[in-house]
């Protein structure tokens, strides 16, 4: 498989969230701002594409029967990593943010990846997939943190775009908002590019 077809593959055609319903938990906590969902997002695809690379790497030499601590193992250092370089250069967003960060080390979707491509392909074919798989659960995250921020704040990216005349609605800022909003994009999407296949 070309990585083109990879890529386009993991984030888009099997996306995580809206295929697989997986890594929804961040998709709920962190969508109130697009600036989180971004920086979330983006530490989720720096972890994802090197964890991937290095459990390719070291999958000939781990053996089966602790190949999930390995890889949990790995996961976990490059979440240390990003962990540390928001709490040093974003120390705001970094509190925002709070445990989530570190939670990333649970995302299903990290776990999945491994345990699916990265244990058995190519390491540049598995950073490949990383990324794919990073970028289409960031794309959630911005799409949700839009209507949320816009409808709640009225603002996109914490610049104003709605004027005195908008009344924010307050179920936005809420986490249900998050589910509702989550569940009529997986509908969507399911119904109108995977329709033939249900």
């Amino acid at each position: 498989m070309k990585l083109k077809d990879i890529f386009i593959t993991s984030a888009f055609t099997e996306n995580s969230v809206w295929r697989q319903i997986l890594g929804i938990c961040s998709a709920l906590a962190v969508t109130n701002l697009m600036k989180n969902s971004l920086i979330m997002g983006l530490g989720v695809i720096f972890t994802l594409a090197f964890a991937n690379l290095t459990i390719s790497f070291i999958r000939n030499w781990t053996p089966r029967s602790v190949r999930m601590m390995v890889q949990t193992l790995v996961i976990a250092s490059y979440v240390i990593i990003v962990d540390i370089f928001l709490k040093a250069n974003m120390p705001e967003i970094s509190k925002q943010l709070g445990p989530y960060v570190g939670l990333i080390i649970t995302n299903c979707i990290l776990m999945g990846r491994a345990e699916a491509f990265a244990s058995q392909n190519k390491p540049l074919d598995s950073f490949i997939d990383g990324i794919g798989a990073g970028v289409g659960y960031t794309l959630v995250l911005l799409v949700i943190s839009f209507i949320r921020e816009l409808f709640g704040f009225g603002s996109i990216f914490g610049i104003q775009v709605m004027g005195d005349w908008w009344t924010p609605w307050s179920i936005m800022v809420m986490a249900p908002s998050a589910f509702f909003i989550l569940a009529m994009l997986i509908w969507h999407i399911n119904t109108r590019f995977y329709k033939a296949k249900v």
